[in-house]
């Protein structure tokens, strides 16, 4: 997750401009501030949304309606992503409510400091880890690093609960989701302290061409957000040229990082295809064929839908 000025302790990856003040319906219900953009060009063949909210943002949309606009355009369905307990538990009522949804499960590193001095961290991974055994859980996340709003203090609690989900998701043997800000080395240093589960992805991938490097070389998969479309984002686009295809995804973190042109509108999962456009555009690949890599390899990491 990357946001900025929500009522949440979480920041983003690259700041947003201002936001439009006007409010419109959004696909699925609800009301945002500004206005949601236009629906894209229906995909070829249809992808699914890797990483995305659909219990955050100024009011919640009715989960249904959000998911028919997603299926209409070739986004046949997404993993709904918890970043606290709350959001947790949202998941997984949601992936009961409809199944073009499977989940992940987690303590955002943002967190981890405030549970730690209040003495709950660890039975709030508990309770990340009974949630997990959940059929339709098939990821832990997102987890992580985040330095930008944590000073030194809050460190050692953000290395615990990383660790700890770490751990959870080698003894599920389920997919990793990684938030990472600020702190590139010190997670990889844990990672090879630890170990990494047998899948593990980059969410909102916002390293550059030697990080991406670095995942070609260990197996780790790389989601590509709205950023990669942002003008100034030269350094995703460099590590997007160099990564291996086999370990592409995609993913709107929503209602979040809205793609180029509508930067700065809110996001959801139905604008997917404007970054899976650009990532094909980028690569010189034929859309289609950009469309069956990524459905390809998200299944890979998550499993089928259907089961």
């Amino acid at each position: 997750m990357c946001t900025e000025d929500v009522p949440r302790p979480y920041r983003p990856e690259t700041p947003q401009p201002e936001t439009p003040a006007s409010e419109e319906t959004a696909p699925g219900g609800g009301t945002r501030r500004g206005a949601f953009a236009p629906a894209p060009a229906a995909l070829p063949i249809p992808v699914y949304d890797n990483h995305t909210h659909f219990d955050f943002g100024d009011a919640p949309v009715e989960l249904h309606a959000a998911l028919d606009a997603a299926e209409a355009v070739g986004v046949a369905g997404a993993v709904q992503v918890g970043c606290d307990l709350p959001s947790s538990r949202f998941t997984v009522a949601a992936v009961d409510a409809d199944p073009r949804l499977l989940g992940a499960v987690a303590i955002h590193p943002n967190d981890a400091p405030e549970l730690a001095q209040a003495g709950t961290l660890d039975d709030a991974l508990a309770e990340i880890d009974a949630m997990a055994a959940h059929p339709r859980i098939r990821a832990i996340g997102e987890t992580g690093l985040d330095y930008f709003r944590t000073g030194e203090d809050g460190k050692s609690a953000q290395h615990h609960s990383f660790r700890g989900h770490l751990e959870i998701a080698k003894q599920r043997g389920l997919a990793l989701q990684i938030h990472c800000r600020d702190a590139h080395v010190d997670v990889l240093n844990i990672l090879r302290e630890v170990g990494a589960p047998s899948r593990l992805v980059f969410h909102c991938f916002s390293g550059d061409a030697e990080l991406a490097q670095i995942c070609n070389d260990n197996g780790w998969y790389m989601s590509f957000s709205g950023t990669v479309t942002f003008k100034n984002a030269k350094n995703l686009r460099a590590a997007l040229a160099v990564a291996d295809p086999g370990l592409l995804l995609a993913e709107t973190d929503a209602p979040f990082l809205t793609p180029h042109p509508f930067r700065g509108r809110p996001n959801a999962s139905y604008m997917l295809p404007y970054t899976v456009q650009s990532m094909a555009a980028l690569l010189d690949r034929e859309l289609a064929g950009m469309c069956q890599l990524l459905r390809d390899n998200t299944e890979a990491v998550y499993g089928s839908w259907s089961d």
